[in-house]
């Protein structure tokens, strides 16, 4: 199950203000050391050279998906 809320920074910060200094000093240590994990240095080219790649099948079974989707529409 997944619960998915938007709130905005205000709206959590009303949150937060309104627990326990206890739960407050928690929360900030929590913060703090997830703050400090180091985040990965990977460049855009790494990152596309590394990334899933379609084969020939797959990229004409798209084309044909789009080519019935594009005239299924509705005008």
């Amino acid at each position: 199950m997944e619960l998915r809320l938007d709130i905005n920074y205000n709206q959590i910060l009303r949150l937060i203000r309104q627990l326990p200094k206890e739960d407050i000093k928690k929360l900030t240590n929590t913060l703090q050391s997830e703050g400090d994990i180091e985040e990965t240095d990977i460049s855009l080219d790494e990152l596309i050279l590394n990334a899933p790649t379609w084969t020939d099948s797959e990229i004409e079974d798209y084309s044909k998906a789009r080519i019935h989707f594009n005239k299924s529409r509705i005008a």
